[in-house]
């Protein structure tokens, strides 16, 4: 099983990486069998209490981890990245880049990406042209007004797009077949029962001819 990273960190936004965590740890479609853990990693060993009042206890360090044993770095928004934090992280964003793991960042994240330069030679989105812009990167042109952009090993993703983010994440790690991927975005992003019909037919297992 192969483990994919969660920074958590003090002010984190709670509800961003939800979906995508819940569905890597616990898959969504009914008989996928679960192929990627989520574990935890926060700037000390210390723990990180949520925009949400939550504590959590982070199950080691950004600074110890090393890309060759993830799968993938998720970055959660908070004020911290406008304020110029996280930089362990935004270090480690590049580390992951650069030995092809991918991260997948969203809200306040993209905005710490952006100043690192992360962003600049990468098709992205983020809360809004303008926003990013306050960053003064120098990747404007490549902004793309989507819920959720990929490009190469880089998932971008709004604040209010935290479905779109996690069926990015779904597609780039191939957690689900593109059917269920498909059903499992429309029912929660539509909440229409068909989807939910569509998700327990496409996960079954192919019935035996006799």
């Amino acid at each position: 099983m192969q483990t994919v990273h969660l920074f958590v960190f003090d002010g984190q936004a709670d509800w961003e990486p939800g979906f995508a965590v819940a569905g890597l740890n616990q898959p969504l479609a009914p008989g996928a069998a679960p192929r990627f853990r989520v574990a935890t990693v926060g700037p000390t060993d210390a723990p990180a209490r949520t925009m949400g009042g939550l504590r959590v206890v982070p199950d080691g360090t950004i600074a110890r981890l090393d890309p060759c044993e993830s799968a993938m770095l998720i970055l959660p928004g908070g004020t911290a990245w406008e304020e110029g934090g996280n930089a362990a992280a935004l270090a480690k964003a590049r580390a992951f880049l650069d030995a092809g793991v991918p991260v997948a960042a969203i809200c306040g994240a993209t905005f710490g990406l952006a100043r690192a330069g992360l962003l600049d030679d990468r098709r992205h989105t983020s809360n809004a042209r303008e926003y990013l812009a306050r960053s003064g990167y120098r990747g404007a042109a490549l902004y793309q007004d989507e819920p959720a952009v990929t490009d190469r090993d880089l998932i971008t993703a709004g604040g209010v797009m935290p479905v779109d983010f996690a069926r990015a994440i779904f597609a780039r790690l191939e957690v689900f077949p593109p059917k269920v991927l498909d059903a499992c975005y429309g029912l929660y992003k539509t909440g229409e029962a068909r989807y939910f019909y569509e998700l327990g037919a496409g996960a079954s297992p192919p019935s035996s001819s006799a």
